[in-house]
């Protein structure tokens, strides 16, 4: 097995067992029991390294764990929505490579959406407008 597909096992597997409830449960019950057993150490500077430690290792090696497993989700988005893109008649291909764009062009993009976005939200405005029945108050 490779050893780019033995990563991606492994860290598909970690972080599924890393977001369930009983790895939480298991890491409050040893925050728990080191807290409980601070008074048998005297609360002495071994008894906080040992946590320090293990806290630090587990957050340096679930940094590298969660951005793996981000990119791979963030992939998989991408290919989806441009699929969408593609497939839609009148989309905006331009699209499709977005996250390549500068800055500039970006934003240009973006002030483009607004104001469509605007118009729109202006013309559903005015057919509700016109669709309002006249209260019993006002004269018909």
């Amino acid at each position: 097995m490779p050893a780019r597909h033995l990563f991606n096992t492994l860290a598909k597997r970690a972080s599924a067992a890393a977001g369930s409830p009983w790895t939480f449960l298991l890491a409050l019950a040893i925050v728990v029991l080191w807290g409980i057993s601070g008074p048998l150490f005297d609360f002495n500077d071994t008894w906080q390294l040992v946590i320090n430690t293990g806290t630090t290792i587990i957050t340096f090696l679930m940094v590298f764990l969660i951005q793996h497993s981000q990119n791979a989700d963030t992939a998989a988005m991408q290919i989806k929505l441009d699929e969408l893109i593609r497939a839609t008649a009148d989309a905006n291909n331009e699209l499709l490579d977005l996250e390549e764009m500068d800055e500039e062009r970006l934003e240009e993009i973006r002030r483009e959406y607004e104001r469509m976005a605007r118009q729109a939200g202006d013309a559903l405005a005015r057919v509700r407008a016109c669709r309002t029945p006249p209260r019993d108050d006002e004269a018909v």
